[in-house]
Order: structure tokens, then sequence, then C-alpha cells
């Protein structure tokens, strides 16, 4: 009897808590039967341009078609060689028809197929091509988010590839190891996140010096401790700077001497918090973060983890999560692409509201952070943000990936309309070698949603 009721309840617990994710999980095949009575739907952006089509030839072959071609690739995705981004996370709900039931009926008997629902996401087709002609023809990743809701709005990562040739280009995109085409960088890319770590070590230094606006420090261009020397960027000599200017100028020197003094299991449970070595809320595929800094580490690696180097590891789309919650008041609101589904006819069918996700720090904590990244803007390594008919704030960063002092990646992280923020932004150039600035491209997004 005990059996039979422990059964009877896990039954009942399978179809009202789990049922829904099990018949939406892309790895359940019994998906797919449903192609062979329904048209699959459109994925849309929010204002309603088309970014994935099924296209009815008139033998009735069907085939998937991407109007922006490469353009949303590894966000949309494809439906060859298996399912990806949008098109596994929706491919339910593409599947599904909902159109009125009469004209379904109708269908049936007529032995046509019925039309599936159409997938509104939460992409923004303009600020998607302002961001992907931006980074050019660079690798790297741009991701663009509004804070208060958790709406992705931009997501791109190259070098890119077009959705409607899967098939034909497989052996290609799987066998490019160099270029790593399929790989989506902005959630599954791990980069040394450099000096827009430094947000994250600026937040630890807060907790555990209570005060620190009373920091000071003299640069005299680079530091030495036992036998590691680190120069701040491009030998700059910084002088005296408060710790505002410390995160204006990004002064190596002065992180790396915060560094060496700050609680290593402390620091750990603040990157932990921050949603380092943990899960991250994300419908895509994703890699976690790392943070793998130890009590008895060496100075040099308490010095290089301090400044984002080391052995840290962070995704562009990990950056934007800690950037939107500074924006939002410390609090992070969980991202999502799909805003709403409706029938083919665009009668709504079901739509996502914002919820939050997790306080990752006090609102003091998040305000204090914001004023240190205006001061970025205002007079530090972001001052092409200045001067707009918008406000701004960030945080630069440049991170060695080799041991060829010219060889570097370029990030830069930031936030539009600091009072009240509307988008952040988390952008990374690969090799950027000097040549381009991730604050740029940045700009350039910002720029698209402002002018």
């Amino acid at each position: 009897m005990a059996l039979f009721i422990a059964m009877m309840g896990y039954i009942s617990y399978f179809n009202v808590v789990d049922g829904k994710e099990i018949i939406r999980s892309p790895y359940n095949k019994r998906q797919d039967s449903l192609a062979d009575r329904v048209v699959r739907g459109q994925i849309l952006d929010r204002n309603g341009n088309i970014l994935a089509q099924t296209v009815v030839a008139e033998d009735g072959t069907e085939s998937r078609e991407y109007p922006y071609g490469s353009l949303f690739a590894h966000v949309v995705g494809y439906t060859a060689q298996g399912k990806t981004g949008i098109e596994s996370l929706a491919n339910f709900d593409l599947l599904t028809s909902n159109a009125f039931f009469l004209e379904k009926i109708k269908n049936e008997f007529q032995g046509q197929k019925n039309v599936g629902d159409n997938v509104v996401t939460t992409l923004d087709a303009g600020l998607q091509q302002t961001a992907s002609d931006a980074l050019g023809g660079h690798r790297g990743a741009v991701v663009v988010i509004e804070p208060s809701t958790g709406k992705i709005l931009a997501m791109v990562s190259k070098p890119d590839y077009d959705p409607a040739r899967v098939a034909e280009d497989w052996e290609y995109l799987t066998n490019d190891t160099e270029n790593s085409v399929l790989l989506n960088r902005a959630t599954q890319g791990q980069y040394a996140p450099g000096s827009t770590f430094k947000i994250v070590t600026a937040l630890e230094y807060m907790r555990e010096s209570g005060d620190a606006d009373s920091y000071a420090y003299s640069c005299p261009g680079s530091i030495t401790v036992a036998d590691t020397t680190i120069q701040c960027y491009n030998g700059a000599v910084h002088g005296d700077v408060s710790f505002r200017d410390s995160i204006a100028y990004s002064c190596n020197g002065a992180f790396c001497e915060i560094g060496l003094g700050l609680d290593v299991a402390s620091f750990r449970q603040t990157a932990k918090e921050l949603l380092f070595d943990s899960k991250l809320p994300c419908d895509l595929v994703y890699n976690q973060s790392r943070f793998r800094l130890q009590e008895d580490a060496l100075a040099g690696d308490r010095m290089m983890t301090a400044m984002g180097q080391g052995q840290t590891q962070v995704s562009p789309y990990h950056m934007a999560l800690i950037m939107s919650a500074i924006a939002n008041g410390g609090t992070l609101m969980k991202p999502y692409l799909v805003d709403s589904v409706t029938n083919y006819s665009g009668t709504a069918i079901s739509r996502e509201r914002p919820q939050k996700y997790k306080e990752l720090m006090g609102s003091q904590e998040a305000a204090q952070l914001k004023d240190y990244m205006a001061s970025v803007v205002d007079y530090g390594t972001g001052t092409v943000l200045s001067g707009q008919g918008y406000s701004a704030a960030g945080k630069t960063g440049t991170a060695e990936y080799s041991s060829s002092e010219e060889k570097d990646h370029s990030w830069f992280v930031g936030m539009a309309n600091v009072d009240n923020p509307e988008l952040v932004i988390s952008v990374i150039i690969e090799s950027s070698d000097g040549a381009a600035s991730a604050v740029n491209i940045a700009k350039q997004v910002f720029d698209s949603y402002y002018y």
C-alpha cells in the first residue's frame, strides 16, 4: 500500500511539476513526431521581424529559412543536424498549433498540416545588426540585456555561420577547430576577464575595508612582490590615486596591492555570490565561470587574480549578468529570450513575465559600484562614452592570453542611462592587439538605441 501511494505521488508530481519540462526537453524525440501534422512556426524579434520561418513549396517540401542569414545564427540556432538555440528551446511551441479548432479539424479531415505557433523573442534586430556590424570581422561576442526585466535584446557571436546551410556545411563546421564557428562565444566562451574583474575585487575590498574612499596609493607604473612584477597597461604611471581613481584609470598596481591584503576565503565567497563556480540563469548551452584562488596562494597569484588574470575565467554573458545586477540595484532579474507565444494569426497563447532571480549584492553596494564606474567614463579609460546624449558607466579591460605582450583581448562591460539604466552591455574582442576597442563597440550599440 505504501509503495502504491508513493508511486501515485510520484506520477502526480511528474505530471504537475516536471511534466512540462520533460515534454519541452530537446532530448524528447517525441516532439519531432509533431512535425508530421504541424508546419513549424515562425521565430520573430520583438518588433515582429521574422528571424526564422518554414517555407512550403508547391510539392509540399518544407525548408527552414533564416531571412537575416548568419546574423542570429548562435542565438536563434538551427534545425538541421539536431537543434540549437531558440529553435531547440522553443521546439515544442513551434510544433504546436493553437489555430482555431474548427480550422484544425478541417485540415485534419483534408490531410493537411496545421500551422504551428509563433515564438516572439526579446531580441531586437536593429541592435543585433548594429552589434554585429560593430564587431565586424573580429572574433568575439556582444550581449545586450535590459536590466530591469532580464530581456536579452542582442546576442552576437563571431565567427558565425549560415543556419540554412548547416547540413551542407556540417563537415566543415565540425572540423574547423581553429575558428570553432559553432561555439556560442557569448555563453560558452571562457576568457580571462582582465580589468573588468576589478569590479568583483572592488566589491570585496568595499566589504572588507568598510571605507574604500579612504584608500590611497602611489603608482610608479609597476609593482614587484617576491619574483613577480606587474606593470600598469602600457607602463602608465598614475601617481597618487584614490580608490575611485584606481578604478577609473584601471591601475594594476593599486589592485595588486589590494589583492594582497584581501581575505581569500571571503573573496571566494563574494565571487560565489556573483555566480562564479555556480549555475547561471541561462536557457542556452553555457559554461560556468571559474574562480580558483586558494587560501595558500602565492603573492603572484593573488595579484594576478585581483586584476583579472591568473586562472579566473568568465563568459561575456556572465559579465552581462553581473552588470545587470549592479544596474538594477543589486537584484538580478532572470534573463530570458522568449517573450511570448502566439498562434499563426497573432492571438496570444502565453507570455513571459519578468522574474527576480537573485540578490547578488546590496543596493548600497550596487549604487557605489555604479558611481565608481561612472568615473571610468567621466575621466578614465572609457571617456569615448562621455559627452553623449545619454549617460554611461562601465569598466574597460585588457586580458592577456599569450606570453607575447602584444596579444590581448579587449573587454568592456557597462550600462547606459546611469540613473535609470535601460541597457547593459558586455563586449569582448578576441586578439584585438590594440587595433580594436570593445568600448567603441559599446558606444555604437548605445548610439543605435538612443539616436
